[in-house]
This record gives structure tokens, C-alpha cells and sequence, in this order.
């Protein structure tokens, strides 16, 4: 990221020219070797953080006044604290490339331009004006400079995506998005909900995606499945439909034309969680099976809608069975693992909306499981089933 940035964005250039010890890390831009001085007038060594803003995959803007700061408060010659600052103490998680790096602070300064405070033109600009005011007394006092001429190469894991993720770094949620980074997800069934499970997940840092589906696309599955069509999706399988649509998104992403049944351990061996997405008993049956033999936790989705009353109705559920309670859910007998002539599923009634927030539901509660949205208790009330009543 160091070379293309600076090689595609002036700021960037002129503060590396400047002797700025520029990097990058998360989506965020980094300068180190910033001194300042303490309240007792001592020396010593911060960073500025600033979000970058892709507006491309090489062009980067920023969009505000404030930097993040690690390191104390600075302060002036004198040792009295710097009050044009609005310093306030924060956090920020910034991923595996700059471990050596802990934001302690936000700063707010704009410039001042003829008693007009304005904001900054670029990010040469925005760093100059911060490292002017925090380093001046350093340099005054102990003859430092932030111009290190250091070269912080790119460190860290390469991302999965093949676009920056910098709604991550927007949100400030890089810590709670790490957590998937080690994920191997399996997706048997690319139909409805299936093939919108699949849309949330490329877009989640997984590692990998496997996805499962013997089925051709035809015009009906265009209805209730994300994406645009293509004519010459018609006829294809699924699988190779959605390969397609998604892999000039992210890396890890690996479609199958195959059945999965008691027989397919090898091909899920290494995932650690999957989603079933089929809408026949008889097949969840034996996929259940292979899953709860590798110990491979999974989620469940089914609806069923009916018109009873003339409008449609019915419910929607998405169903936990983790590796440790799967036989104890199993046995409440909330998914169907076989196909008699009175199932609820018989007219096969899917509507694209309700696809979407049946898999919503459902990579929901995966992310529960993983630590990256708020979870309520344990175990769910209703064994970890949700349901979406509605006329």
C-alpha cells in the first residue's frame, strides 16, 4: 500500500519527501516518530492516525479536521498543557501492521485562515499543522524533529478483499472485524436465502467461503437472489453463477456444482461453521449429519409461507445447532429431515424480501456467536429459533 499510495497521491508524496515516517495500516494513514513534549518537559514519541477515505483503489482523500494521537497529552515549552486541541481521550484498534502503535487520544484543531477557521486541503497539510503545533515545543526544548526520513514498510496480513475495506475503518470497528479473520464458512444451498447469506458474507472478512449447490439458475431464482442478471446466467449452475458475480470482490471464494450428503467429509473438512440453506428434509437430513460428525456448528434457515387467510403468512426461522447442544436442538424437531406429502415447505412459496431477512436472521446470530454484535443470554428462549410472524 506505502508505494501505491504515494506513488498516485501528492500528499502522501510530499510527506514522505518531507522526511515523514509514513505508514499504513487497516485503512488508516500512520505518522511515527512524532516527538512532544510531557508535562514535566520531557521528551518523548507519538504517532499521528488519520482515517483514509478511498475515492479509488489508489486515490485516497481525507474528510475531516481531527487526528488520532498515541501518546500523552503533549504539551508546551513551559509544561503547560496544549489548549487549542480539544484533546480527548479515546481508543482505536488498528490491525496486526502497526502492533507498535496505541491511540490514546483524539485531537481537534482547525486552521486558522485571516480569523476564519476552515478545514484542511489534504492530508500533507493536516499533518503539517498538527506536527507544527505538538513538535514545536520538542524542537525547541530538545532540538527533535518529526522528519525521521523513516521507511515503515507494509506490514500485516493481506485482506481478503480485493477492494479496501474502509467501512471498517469508518466504524472503527477493526478489532470487532478480526474476529472472523481465522473463519472457514460453508454455505450448502445457493438458492434464496442461501445466495443472500452468501452476499453478507463475501462482504464479511472471512477467510474462506465454500458454497455448495447443484441446482441451475433459472429466471425465478433471479427474483429472490441479490446481484444483476446477466443473460447468460440462465442454464448455468448456481455455483458457477455466483463465482462470477463475486470474485472481483474478494479472495477465499470457492463455488461447487456438488451435492452434500454423508458422503461429503472431505469436503468440508477445516470449516469451522456453516449455514444450511436447502428447503427438502431429505436433504438436510443427511447434511446434518456429516456436519455433526465433523463438529462443525451450523445454522438452520427455513420458511414457510402459506395463504391461509388470502394474503401469504408463515414464519421464518433460523436455528442453532452448535456443536455442543446440535443432538439436544435435534430433537425438538424444529427442521424438517424428511419429506412428507402434508410439509409445510409443499408449494415451495419464497419471496425475495423475506429471503433476505431470513438470511439477515441468520448471519446475524453467526455474528452474535463470534463476538461481533451484542448477545442477549446464552441460549435463545426459543432454542436459538427465530421467527417473523406476518400477514
Amino acid at each position: 500500500m506505502y508505494q501505491k499510495l504515494a506513488s498516485h497521491n501528492d500528499d502522501i508524496r510530499r510527506l514522505v519527501e518531507k522526511g515523514y515516517a509514513v505508514g499504513f495500516d487497516s485503512n488508516y494513514l500512520i505518522i511515527r516518530d512524532i516527538p512532544y513534549v510531557d508535562s514535566q518537559r520531557g521528551l518523548q514519541t507519538g504517532a499521528f492516525v488519520a482515517k483514509l477515505v478511498f475515492t479509488d483503489q489508489v486515490h485516497v482523500k481525507q474528510d475531516d479536521h481531527q487526528v488520532f494521537f498515541a501518546g500523552s497529552a503533549p504539551h508546551n515549552v513551559d509544561g503547560s498543557p496544549i489548549t487549542n486541541m480539544n484533546d480527548r481521550a479515546t481508543g482505536l484498534a488498528l490491525g496486526p501492521g502497526a502492533s507498535d502503535i496505541v491511540v490514546q487520544r483524539q485531537l481537534s484543531n482547525k486552521p486558522n485562515t485571516n480569523g476564519v477557521l476552515t478545514g484542511f486541503a489534504n492530508f500533507f497539510d493536516k499533518i503539517d499543522s498538527y506536527a507544527g503545533i505538538i513538535s514545536g515545543p520538542a524542537t525547541e526544548l530538545h532540538g527533535a524533529t518529526p522528519y525521521t526520513f523513516r521507511v515503515v514498510s507494509d506490514e500485516g496480513e493481506g485482506s481478503v478483499f480485493k477492494f479496501n475495506d474502509t467501512l471498517t475503518s469508518r466504524a472503527e470497528i477493526t478489532e470487532l472485524s478480526s474476529k472472523f479473520s481465522d473463519e472457514v464458512v460453508a454455505i450448502i444451498g445457493l438458492g434464496g436465502t442461501g445466495a443472500y447469506v452468501l452476499d453478507f458474507l463475501v462482504k464479511t472478512p472471512v477467510r474462506e467461503i465454500l458454497g455448495f449447490d447443484v441446482d441451475a439458475y433459472h429466471v425465478h431464482n433471479a427474483y429472490r437472489s441479490p446481484g444483476k442478471l446477466d443473460e447468460h446466467d440462465f442454464q448455468r449452475s448456481k455455483a458457477e453463477v455466483y463465482q462470477e458475480r463475486y470474485e472481483n470482490f474478494r479472495h477465499g471464494l470457492k463455488l461447487q456444482a456438488k451435492f452434500v450428503d454423508v458422503e461429503s467429509r472431505d469436503d468440508l473438512r477445516g470449516v469451522t461453521f456453516a449455514f444450511v440453506c436447502v428447503d427438502k428434509g431429505s436433504s438436510r437430513s443427511g447434511i446434518f449429519s456429516v456436519l455433526m460428525s465433523l463438529g462443525i456448528p451450523f445454522i438452520d434457515v427455513g420458511m414457510g409461507l402459506n395463504r391461509k387467510t388470502g394474503l401469504l403468512n408463515g414464519m421464518l426461522r433460523a436455528t442453532l445447532y452448535d456443536a455442543e447442544h446440535a443432538s439436544e436442538v435435534l430433537k425438538l424437531g424444529l427442521s424438517e429431515l424428511s419429506d412428507p406429502p402434508e410439509n409445510l415447505y409443499r408449494t415451495n412459496v419464497q419471496i425475495g424480501e423475506l429471503n433476505a431477512l431470513n438470511a439477515a436472521l441468520a448471519v446475524i446470530k453467526y455474528k452474535q456467536l463470534k463476538g461481533f454484535y451484542h448477545r442477549v443470554g446464552t441460549r435463545c428462549a426459543s432454542p436459538d429459533t427465530l421467527r417473523s410472524n406476518g400477514s
